[in-house]
């Protein structure tokens, strides 16, 4: 089990990369959070240090609470129906349905994303043992919905704004590994599954029996 972090210590978890989750620290400050559980040193040179899921957990409720957290960005939680916007300045992988924040758009916003994504794949060599980054990673299966969304975001698919009608929608499932993946019609839709399986998610087209509504299922690929 994972022993709490110092304040410290949850300066040092608060400034750790959002998604590939390198931390930056001395190196008796990384010594302590392995010894907590809460990070691991990486077998393979340069041999960072990068948060455990514990390590992630303890981040993502807040680890820098008082400390300085919110200066840095954050993929932001949105598994749920509904599509909360990200508060207080933090980068937020756009779902679709929310209400897009100032400065959501353009040059900014796009190198936002590709940094993203960028730090994605790097988490994606890192948690491979063969380095592979064509297929998800362990933070990705955690974080479905996110993750899903990051992909189709960096690809250039355009999220839905609020009326929900004109952009790619991603939700939680009741399904175990599996978002669905909504879309304005059947190109968007054919396009975002095209992205997704470039992405290493596995994506098939289904219907909705009531609404007779055309969806994505996708999950990610594990070979």
């Amino acid at each position: 089990m994972a022993l709490s972090p110092t304040a410290a210590q949850r300066r040092v978890i608060a400034a750790a990369d959002p998604v590939s989750g390198r931390l930056k620290g001395t190196e008796t400050q990384l010594a302590a959070l392995v010894r907590r559980g809460l990070a691991f040193r990486h077998p393979r040179p340069p041999h960072d240090h990068f948060l455990t899921p514990a390590g992630h957990r303890i981040r993502e409720t807040g680890a820098g609470s008082g400390a300085g957290a919110g200066s840095g960005a954050e993929v932001a939680r949105g598994d749920s129906e509904g599509a909360e916007p990200a508060r207080g300045g933090v980068f937020a992988a756009r779902i679709g349905g929310e209400e897009a924040a100032a400065g959501d758009a353009g040059p900014a916003r796009m190198r936002e994303v590709r940094s993203a994504w960028q730090g994605l794949l790097e988490l994606r060599r890192m948690s491979h043992p063969d380095g592979a980054t064509d297929r998800p990673c362990g933070w990705e299966r955690a974080h479905l919905v996110q993750a899903a969304a990051l992909a189709l975001e960096a690809a250039g698919c355009r999220p839905a704004g609020p009326d929900g009608a004109d952009g790619y929608r991603v939700r939680a499932t009741p399904q175990p590994e599996a978002v669905a993946v909504y879309g304005p019609d059947g190109t968007a839709l054919r396009d975002c599954a095209a992205t997704l399986e470039r992405a290493g998610w596995q994506v098939g087209e289904h219907t909705e029996p009531r609404t007779r509504a055309r969806y994505l299922l996708a999950s990610p690929r594990k070979v």
